[in-house]
C-alpha cells in the first residue's frame, strides 16, 4: 500500500483532516482489491455503511449518531455524495 500520508507514531497523531484523507486512501485501495476480487459495489455499500454507524455508535452512542443521520437525506439531496456534478 502506498499512501502520501507518512506513517507516524500514536503519540504523534496526524491532524483531523490529514487522518480522514488517509482514512479515505485506506478505504478506496479496500474498495478497488474487493471489487477486483468480485465483491458487488452494492454489497460494499451496505457493508462498509454499517461498519461505519457500528464505529459511530460505539463512540458517541445511539442517540447520537440517530441525530447525525436525521441530516443525511438533504446532504444526499444536495449532492454532497455524488462523485459527478449534474451539466447545467
Amino acid at each position: 500500500m502506498s499512501h502520501s500520508v507518512a506513517y507516524q507514531s500514536a503519540r504523534d497523531a496526524l491532524p483531523d483532516q490529514d487522518q480522514k484523507q488517509a482514512a479515505l486512501g485506506y478505504l478506496n485501495e479496500a474498495w478497488a482489491e474487493a471489487r477486483h476480487d468480485g465483491v458487488d459495489g452494492d454489497c460494499l455499500a451496505q457493508a462498509s455503511l454499517f461498519a461505519a454507524f457500528a464505529e459511530l455508535v460505539g463512540t458517541y452512542g445511539e442517540d447520537a449518531v440517530a441525530k447525525f443521520v436525521e441530516g443525511l437525506p438533504a446532504r444526499v439531496r444536495n449532492g454532497e455524495f455524488s462523485l459527478t456534478l449534474a451539466k447545467q
